[in-house]
C-alpha cells in the first residue's frame, strides 16, 4: 500500500487477524511467612472428607422421608483438595512477576482474500499504535492496571479473608538484575470500582506499565502481596481452581499447584496413609491478569452495574453472565473503524487495552453477511 494511500474504515476484518498479548506474567506463588522472616511454599493437601448432600430434593417431603428411612444418602463422601497456612505462620506472602511489550508490535497475523483490505487493516493498526503510543489514554489505561495491583483485586477470595494486605512493587533492572521498590500500599484502602484521584505511587507504578507498553523501558515488576489473617493458626486459603472434564465419581475439588505429586517411595511401605501432597499452591497467571485487567468501566451499562468488567472484545463477564458489548459496542466492530477512534476516547482507551490482551478476530464472509 502507498503512503499516500488515504487510511479508511473497512467492512470485514481480514480471515486471518490476530494479536499477540502483550503482558508477560508469571503465577502468583504463596507462602507462609514464618516467624523468623523465612518463606514456607504452601502444600496443596488430597483428602477425604465426609459432608452433607447439598443438592435440592426431587421430591420434596418424600425425598426427607425417603432420606429419614435410610432409602437417600444424606453423606456425601468425597475427596477434595485443601490449602492452609503453616500453623506458626505469622501472615500469607504471594507473589508474581509482570512485564510488559510494545503495543506496536502486538499484531500477529493479517491475511484475507482482499489484499488491498487487509492491508488497509494493518495500516489503521499501525495508525492507531502510533497515536496510542503518545496518547493520554495509554497511560490511562496503566493506571487503571496500577489500581488492581495495588488494591490486591488479584488475590481473589483470600482478599476477604485478609485484616491488613500491604502490596509492595519492585523493578527489577534489565541491565545488572538489581531489584529496586518503587510503591507500597495499603490495599484495602483503595478503590475497587472506580478509576480516579490516583496516588503518587499508583502513578508511578502505572507510568513504568505504559512505559514499557510504548516499548521505552525494560526490565520486570515484581508484585508481593503480605496479608494479614483474621484468625492465627494453620487458615485455609485460596489458589485457582482446576476445570477437570469427567472428574471421577465422588472427587470434588482439584486446585492449582506448582510442581510434582509426593512420591509413593517418600512413604513407609505397608503403611496407611489419609493424605498427599500434590504440590505447592498458586495463583494461575491467567486468573490474575484477569482480575488486573477488571477496568472496562466504558461499556454502555456501566452506570447500571457500577462494576468495573475485564478487558473482553464483546464484554463478557462471567460473574454477571452477560455479553456487556454487542454489535457496535465490541472490539471487533472498532477495528474496523480504527481511523476514526481517538485514542483517549473511552473507545481508544478499550481498544488500547484488547491490543494488550491479545485474540483472535478473523472474520468469515459468511458472518459478514450475516452482519
Amino acid at each position: 500500500m502507498s503512503e499516500n494511500t488515504e487510511l479508511k474504515t473497512v467492512k470485514k476484518l481480514p480471515g486471518v487477524l490476530s494479536f499477540s498479548r502483550r503482558h508477560v506474567i508469571s503465577d502468583g506463588e504463596m507462602f507462609s511467612k514464618m516467624p523468623g522472616g523465612e518463606m514456607e511454599p504452601i502444600p496443596v493437601i488430597r483428602h477425604g472428607i465426609r459432608g452433607t448432600q447439598n443438592v435440592i430434593p426431587g421430591k420434596g417431603k418424600d425425598d426427607q422421608k425417603a432420606a429419614a428411612k435410610g432409602e437417600r444418602e444424606v453423606s456425601n463422601i468425597q475427596i477434595t483438595e485443601t490449602a492452609k497456612l503453616d500453623p506458626k505462620a505469622s501472615a500469607m506472602v504471594v507473589r508474581f512477576g509482570l512485564g510488559m511489550l510494545d503495543i506496536a508490535e502486538a499484531l500477529d497475523a493479517c491475511v484475507g482474500k482482499d489484499r488491498d483490505e487487509s492491508d488497509m487493516i494493518r495500516a489503521t493498526i499501525d495508525d492507531f499504535t502510533t497515536r496510542a503510543k503518545k496518547s493520554k489514554g495509554l497511560i490511562e489505561v496503566a493506571r487503571r492496571y496500577a489500581r488492581n495491583i495495588a488494591n490486591a483485586r488479584w488475590l481473589w477470595r483470600n482478599r476477604t479473608i485478609a485484616s491488613v494486605i500491604e502490596v509492595t512493587v519492585s523493578k527489577k533492572n534489565s541491565d545488572d538484575g538489581k531489584v529496586k521498590k518503587i510503591a507500597t500500599f495499603d490495599s484495602k484502602t483503595i478503590p475497587m470500582n472506580s478509576f480516579d484521584d490516583y496516588s503518587d505511587d499508583e502513578k508511578a507504578v502505572g507510568d513504568e506499565i505504559a512505559a514499557q507498553l510504548k516499548g521505552e523501558s525494560e526490565g520486570g515488576l515484581i508484585v508481593e502481596a503480605t496479608l494479614a489473617m483474621r484468625a492465627d493458626g494453620n487458615v485455609e486459603v485460596f489458589p485457582s481452581q482446576n476445570y477437570v472434564e469427567n472428574k471421577p465419581k465422588g472427587f470434588a475439588r482439584p486446585l492449582y499447584k506448582i510442581g510434582h505429586p509426593e512420591a509413593p517411595e517418600t512413604r513407609t511401605p505397608g503403611t496407611f496413609t489419609d493424605t498427599r501432597v500434590m504440590g505447592y499452591a498458586a495463583l494461575r497467571d491467567q486468573k490474575i491478569f484477569n482480575a488486573l485487567r477488571a477496568i472496562d468501566t466504558w461499556y454502555p451499562a456501566f452506570d447500571d452495574t457500577g462494576t468495573p468488567i475485564a478487558i473482553e472484545p464483546m464484554g463478557a463477564s462471567l460473574g454477571l453472565q452477560e455479553f456487556f458489548r454487542p454489535k457496535k459496542a465490541s472490539s471487533f466492530d472498532m477495528f474496523k473503524r480504527l481511523v476514526d477512534i481517538d485514542p483517549d476516547s473511552p473507545d481508544g482507551m478499550f481498544c488500547i487495552a484488547c491490543l494488550d490482551r491479545g485474540g483472535v478476530y478473523s472474520e468469515s464472509d459468511k458472518k459478514a453477511k450475516e452482519d
